[in-house]
């Protein structure tokens, strides 16, 4: 067959995919209403098919036009590329290109252009009319990726204001078409693939298996996947094996559990060799059965030729950020119902398939539906700053699916204005669309380019490029010398971090041109000064050593993560983390740290450091100028003792990490006052001097307030603190407040303006004369007031006493000689009657002595015994 004999052949092998007979409704609904949404099964042709149809390259009639096809990853986009441009006959570069970060293999004969979203996102900012596309279309927008949701609202925004006539496509093949419909004012296109069948079986993990956190995955739960894989190849006797895993640790710890298995075992994911990652996806050499296991970056966009089993984990992992304490880190979850029909289907692209899942089918049902979209989970820095480029600088105006969450915005506006990207005001700067134009972190766009000004644009690149991918593990957690290991080479980091270096100073050398055209141009014009270069720090420099270099560069680019050392392996960053290094590390005898990778495990109270460098507090102040304050402090604090007391100190600080205290002389009465108010409402009336007078008079107050109400105040520690301010006087410390007699302020609360006061001794008495003369302490410490009196000294009464004008009997205990309870009773007349028997002839042989006469209520009441009494009456 003659090489155009075979285009030919492809292109009708093309047009003949499933996706083929929705071209037409494709094309109508472009032409109705310029934008639409493609739904479609895997493997019906959306990702190469739909691209050449609409750039007219199937021969079939269609106009000519050129189309910029945006995929998630860089990995889906060269191999679609790829793929496309073979079925036309031809290399990447001719009709079909591709441009991912570092890498560009397109002309100007190329008609489909597959790039990442991020390189999409670049294009917009720096032209957002796009000039010469016809067609985006943005495949697996079901994915939810941030770079792909903020491209649609960018593009949604050019069609409106600038080229209504450019045409969008989001391809997705899940269920959410409707919702991305409506969000793009189109309609949905249904295409209907020719699935082949998927037999779905469980094959859940044995019971102990703990649950993923974190990172942490149980290795009981790695050993049983592996030991799918080989019941996998045994079950089903012809094709491959594709595996998920939720990342590159887990793939090679299974890949180690699958030494001897008979079959060539493949690591893909996005750190592989371009040279794996073309032998995963090309087929192999046929020679003998695969294992390929894959991160999700497998799940869809690309086709792994020969799959006719998955096994899947059932774990994906997705990006987390503590906000309040700055760190951001991947974690481990369960992934979604659609997630899993997405890679089961893998093993029906080419014929009839078996997918594995490693968990009961009855833990289906409790799986989240979709994936969460990435903009209610991740570091939202660069999406503001992205919007903020744009014009939206709270994203308000963009057409979203998902609103960002406002803490996360509001967190990631702040590390930008920290940067100097946004002014006070909000507002983009110069330096922050410098920033925009690199395409990096904020925080690493801020590294960079101060960087290059202080240590020299080669070694800025350096280290940033170790920031923007971290190391390996067994690099260990010094950044330096995790910077020479990589310097070194001969592994794939290694060369993943050097081309990344000389794409950062290409990066780099394109900024000083553009900023000395910029110059030059205001020179001429007659501007003065200007932002200039944006530089910080004067003219570039290229000396310093490693040390001083990485140091700098990661405290620049995370200035909220320098931080002191506070004894042994503990350290507090300048945004008020504390963190730990590892118990063997060398840096834990650094006064000062940079921390450019750490996070905090489950349950852990402070960070872990995984990747820092050492540096000095010049450094420190240099980096994270933004974050210095030096401040007077009046207040409440623990620094003078466990108990608390006024704090009155200048205070340098960076961040949360002072550098220099001093006592504050002649602090302001009044700040003093407000200082020791606030530490008698944190700790309690309990600082006030509290003699039993006064808590006695509480009690009686507290009763009055209870059965009376107003004008009887609430005397309760939340009352008492609530209104402090109106009776605490001049105080200065914690001394000044234990001075305070807290009968005093009770006594300027009693209700002296209406007169009730006077009476506090008839409604309230603290003490209660009863028959024999006593004068009796009434308990006030109960819901009822207490009597406690012998039983002797109660003969003839009557009745109970009554407090509170009558409203409240006192509840008497009817004491024994030896003062021991015997009654308890708030209705003397009844238990005269009904109770007194029982109780006489139980203590009367007990206490002879004592009068035990049978009619207590007409008895004399006494004091002392019988012969007592009876000397008493002798003498009278």
């Amino acid at each position: 067959m003659r090489p155009d004999d075979g285009e030919r052949a492809n292109l009708r092998a093309l047009r003949n995919l499933p996706i083929g007979a929705a071209l037409p409704g494709l094309r109508d609904a472009l032409e109705e209403h310029g934008a639409a949404v493609l739904h479609a099964p895997p493997g019906t042709g959306k990702t190469t098919c739909v691209p050449l149809a609409l750039a007219g390259l199937l021969d079939d009639g269609a106009p000519p036009r050129r189309v910029l096809v945006a995929e998630p990853r860089r990995m889906a986009a060269r191999s679609a590329a790829r793929r496309m441009a073979w079925l036309l006959g031809e290399r990447t570069g001719g009709s079909v290109g591709f441009t991912v970060r570092g890498e560009r293999s397109a002309g100007a004969r190329t008609r489909v252009e597959v790039v990442t979203t991020g390189v999409l996102l670049q294009r917009l900012q720096r032209d957002p009319e796009l000039p010469g596309v016809d067609v985006v279309l943005i495949d697996e927008c079901h994915e939810r990726h941030l770079d792909a949701d903020t491209a649609v609202a960018f593009l949604l925004d050019v069609r409106e204001a600038l080229r209504p006539g450019l045409r969008l496509v989001a391809a997705s093949a899940t269920q959410d078409a409707e919702a991305w419909a409506r969000l793009l004012g189109g309609t949905v296109v249904r295409g209907h693939g020719v699935s082949h069948p998927v037999e779905v079986r469980h094959a859940p993990a044995p019971a102990g298996v703990r649950p993923a956190h974190g990172t942490r995955v149980d290795p009981a739960l790695l050993r049983h996947v592996a030991a799918t894989v080989r019941e996998a190849l045994r079950a089903v006797p012809e094709g491959d094996v594709l595996c998920f895993l939720p990342g590159v640790g887990e793939i090679a710890r299974v890949a180690g559990l699958l030494d001897g298995v008979g079959a060539e075992v493949l690591q893909l994911h996005g750190r592989a060799p371009s040279r794996v990652q073309d032998e995963v996806l090309g087929g192999g050499s046929g020679a003998g059965r695969r294992v390929i296991l894959s991160t999700a970056v497998a799940e869809s966009s690309l086709t792994v030729p020969g799959v006719r089993v998955v096994v899947d984990s059932g774990l994906a992992r997705q990006p987390r950020v503590d906000h309040a304490r700055g760190l951001g880190a991947l974690t481990t979850v369960r992934v979604s119902r659609a997630g899993a029909a997405q890679r089961a289907g893998r093993a029906g692209r080419e014929a009839p398939g078996v997918a594995l899942r490693c968990w009961a089918e009855a833990d289906d049902a409790g799986r989240p539906a979709e994936p969460a979209p990435e903009i209610t989970l991740a570091d939202l820095t660069s999406f503001a700053l992205q919007a903020a480029h744009w014009g939206e600088p709270w994203a308000q105006g963009l057409a979203l699916l998902d609103p960002p969450p406002e803490g996360a915005m509001h967190a990631a506006r702040r590390t930008l204005h920290a940067v100097g990207a946004l002014d006070e005001a909000g507002r983009m700067t110069s330096r922050g669309a410098r920033m925009a134009r690199l395409g990096l972190h904020p925080r690493l766009a801020r590294a960079l380019l101060d960087g290059a000004a202080r240590v020299g644009p080669e070694r800025a690149a350096e280290a940033v490029a170790l920031l923007s991918e971290e190391p390996p593990r067994e690099y260990g957690d010094d950044a330096v010398e995790a910077l020479r290991r990589a310097r070194r080479g001969g592994d794939p980091y290694g060369r993943r971090w050097a081309a990344e270096r000389r794409r950062l100073r290409a990066l780099l050398d394109d900024e000083e041109r553009a900023g000395a055209h910029g110059r030059g141009r205001a020179e001429r014009s007659g501007e003065a000064g200007g932002a200039g270069n944006g530089r910080a720090g004067g003219a570039p420099a290229a000396g310093g050593t490693d040390e001083e270099a990485v140091g700098l560069v990661v405290a620049l680019a995370h200035p909220e993560r320098v931080a002191r050392a506070q004894g042994g392996d503990a350290y507090l960053m300048a945004g008020g983390t504390r963190a730990r290094t590892a118990g063997e590390s060398r840096l834990r005898e650094a006064a000062w740290l940079a921390v450019a990778v750490a996070d905090r495990p489950v349950g852990s109270a402070s960070a872990r450091v995984r990747l820092a460098a050492v540096v000095d507090e010049e450094t420190a102040r240099t980096a994270a100028g933004e974050l210095y304050t030096e401040s007077e402090e009046v207040r409440w604090g623990p620094e003078q003792g466990a108990g608390g007391d006024v704090v009155a100190r200048r205070v340098a600080a960076l961040g949360a990490v002072p550098l220099s205290v001093r006592p504050l002389e002649a602090p302001s009465p009044e700040l003093l006052r407000e200082a020791a108010l606030e530490g008698l409402r944190r700790e309690g009336t309990g600082l006030l001097r509290w003699p039993g007078q006064a808590r006695g008079l509480r009690q009686r107050m507290a009763f009055l307030h209870r059965v009376l109400g107003d004008p009887w105040p609430d005397v309760s520690d939340a009352a008492l603190l609530e209104c402090a301010d109106a009776w605490l006087g001049a105080v200065r410390s914690r001394a000044d407040l234990g001075r305070i007699d807290a009968g005093e302020v009770l006594s300027g609360l009693l209700p002296w303006a209406s007169g009730e006061a006077a009476r506090l001794a008839e409604l309230a008495p603290e003490r209660i004369e009863v028959p024999s003369g006593s004068r009796i302490a009434v308990d006030y410490t109960s819901e009822q007031p207490v009597l406690a009196v012998k039983l002797q000294e109660m003969f003839g009464a009557q009745e109970s006493p009554r407090l509170a004008d009558g409203r409240v009997p006192v509840l008497v205990h009817l004491l024994s000689p030896a003062g021991r309870p015997a009654a308890v009773t708030a209705d003397l007349a009844s238990f005269w009657r009904e109770g007194y028997r029982s109780v006489r002839a139980e203590l009367r042989g007990r206490y002879p002595k004592h009068p035990w006469p049978e009619d207590p209520a007409a008895a004399e009441p006494t004091r002392h015994t019988k012969a007592r009494q009876e000397r008493g009456r002798d003498r009278a």
